[in-house]
């Protein structure tokens, strides 16, 4: 495996943060995440810790007693997660969801002594009942700030969740203008190659994600938005954070996953799929990921929406997210992830915006402080997550009257690799919340409430999108009575469907980001089904479309059921308006479902 480098500048390689200056999230902390050895068994609780194989664990205590530390199981209580049979030393075991899972119970989390983590990792690592210990980084969004749109200046940060400033459900203050219809600039629910085609999506039984629960990680969101009011359950895991730019972060996710369709700012790829938050704060990423999962049936699905920093760069906190990778990469969130996808939920990640090969090889060295089992995630060799990772690929050019490379080209911050599974859009999209930490650059003012950007970026943006195409297509198997995806078909589907990524200049399609998903090719692929024809008994030319964001349609009842051409020709309506209008019409019609492939006009 080799390291590709990245070139400096161009298109698709501005810099994150406002003025491209680079900027940080508040509030994101390191983890000490301890090992316990199988064979210890040991039993964490709020009078110590003791083992329930008669282990001495007395230096242990006398340790976390001294430093005033405690230590929390990771996944919750070690009987319920302990595995049945395993033999000694080996770290997979039945959890009650697979034998392919690691052993979640061997698993801990130090609490206190946050500024001390590295000196506290080493002697706590060499303590009788423990494997190991590492410190994780702390995890932040894998978003970019804007840097070609002027921002408007905060007046005031906007108050927490739940605060008189943040709104009541929805409501704008008296008086305050009606928002605009934004779906114009959402050209990822446009057809492909564009956008994903949740147009045709919105037209099929379940195709608007009905039945399916989407759950959102990352760190706070604003659940009074207004375009947010419909399918949004709130907040089921964790506390959210009390800072805006995580906030607008959280907004913008959701947005494009299940904005309300509802003609007044922007739609969601998937509106009618059930939307929930959960806050990696306090419990940790891997915890809430594993919390999420539980709260999950087969075939729902969990986004993360975070990144930190990797070995690149010795794990080292930066502006401008150079070497940042996805969270897969550190054993207690790849446990986590493995449980999730071993219970049949779809887990989408963000690949990251470290600008980096995930295929170079300072990701297969194993760090010291890491368990012996560790192989690494990344190398489609090893045992996988089973997880759906997401790349940045530019928007059309001329989006927003911007250019950031060829259609579908890598964007430069993006992870690459063979693990990449498929891409959305990095860059020019367009949806709730603000920008960074301040109102939204399409839409902003005094109401948090209402405020709208077309700037949102990073794999954090392209990694909704994904989700919304996966949520889509959930939907429609889900009203056919067919079974579902699993996490090993979502990942297929995704990779043998869609628009293929395209080269640009310094930045390859062999750089792997995976194609950009397109519900209607992906249907064809999950749901195959004969060409039927007949002739055309009654028609019914839609002049104004109903949703209005549904495209113009010509409807033919045939075959006893009403079928659709969508954005018929003039010529066409013409022809199938004089047919019937001379009362003796033969319009012969093929169809798939509900949906006209084929017409010929005769007589």
């Amino acid at each position: 495996m080799t390291d590709q480098v990245e070139p400096a500048g161009g298109p698709g390689a501005s810099g994150p943060g406002p003025d491209g200056a680079g900027f940080t999230y508040r509030a994101s902390e390191q983890e000490l995440i301890v090992v316990a050895r199988p064979e210890a068994r040991l039993r964490a609780g709020t009078e110590g810790v003791r083992s329930a194989a008669g282990s001495d664990v007395s230096a242990l205590n006398m340790f976390l007693t001294d430093e005033q530390l405690a230590l929390e199981p990771l996944f919750g209580n070690e009987e319920r997660l302990r595995p049945t049979s395993r033999q000694p030393g080996e770290p997979y075991g039945g959890d009650g969801a697979s034998d392919d899972v690691p052993d979640l119970a061997l698993f801990y989390r130090v609490r206190g002594g946050e500024s001390r983590a590295q000196e506290l990792r080493s002697r706590i690592a060499a303590l009788p009942g423990i494997d190991t210990a590492y410190v994780k980084p702390g995890a932040v969004p894998a978003t970019l700030g804007s840097t070609d749109r002027p921002q408007t200046p905060l007046q005031g940060q906007p108050g927490p969740l739940g605060s008189p400033d943040a709104g009541e459900s929805g409501r704008r203050k008296e008086g305050a203008p009606v928002t605009p219809d934004f779906t114009g600039r959402q050209g990822y629910l446009r057809p492909a190659p564009e956008g994903v085609d949740a147009y045709w999506a919105w037209q099929r039984l379940g195709g608007s994600g009905e039945g399916i629960t989407v759950i959102d990680i990352e760190g706070a969101w604003q659940l009074s938005h207004e375009d947010l009011t419909s399918k949004l359950a709130g907040v089921v895991v964790g506390t959210p954070l009390q800072d805006v730019a995580w906030r607008n972060h959280g907004t913008a996710v959701i947005g494009v996953i299940g904005g309300d369709r509802n003609g007044v700012g922007i739609t969601g790829i998937a509106p009618e799929a059930m939307t929930a938050t959960a806050s990696f704060q306090p419990l940790g990423t891997a915890a809430t990921i594993h919390a999420a999962a539980q709260r999950l049936g087969p075939g729902d699905i969990v986004l993360i929406e975070l990144h930190r920093p990797g070995p690149r760069f010795d794990f080292e906190p930066r502006d401008d997210q150079r070497g940042y990778i996805a969270l897969e990469w550190w054993p207690d969130d790849y446990a986590a992830i493995r449980y999730a996808t071993a219970k049949g939920v779809i887990v989408v990640q963000a690949a990251g915006n470290g600008a980096e090969s995930l295929d170079d090889a300072v990701y297969e060295r194993r760090p010291d402080e890491f368990p012996a089992w560790w192989r690494n995630p990344f190398n489609p060799s090893n045992r996988p997550s089973r997880a759906v990772l997401v790349g940045a690929g530019a928007p059309p050019p001329g989006t927003h009257g911007r250019d950031h490379g060829p259609d579908r080209s890598r964007l430069g911050f993006s992870n690459y690799g063979a693990r990449v599974d498929a891409q959305g859009w990095g860059r020019e999209t367009t949806t709730t919340g603000g920008s960074w930490n301040q109102p939204g650059d399409l839409q902003g003012g005094p109401d948090e409430i209402a405020w709208y950007t077309d700037t949102f970026s990073g794999t954090s943006s392209a990694s909704p999108v994904v989700v919304g195409a996966l949520a889509c297509l959930q939907g429609m198997l889900k009203a056919a009575g067919q079974q579902l995806m699993t996490p090993d078909r979502a990942r297929a589907v995704l990779r043998s469907t869609g628009s293929p990524q395209q080269d640009a200049p310094g930045r390859p399609a062999s750089q792997r980001i995976g194609n950009r998903p397109d519900i209607r090719s992906a249907v064809t692929n999950l749901l195959p089904s004969a060409v039927g024809s007949g002739r055309a008994e009654r028609y019914w030319d839609e002049l104004i479309p109903y949703p209005p964001d549904l495209p113009p349609r010509l409807r033919l009842f045939v075959a006893g059921e009403w079928r659709n051409l969508n954005d018929p020709s003039p010529d066409i309506r013409q022809a199938v308006r004089a047919a019937f209008a001379g009362g003796h019409p033969d319009v012969r019609v093929w169809f798939s479902d509900d949906e006209i492939v084929g017409l010929v006009v005769t007589g």
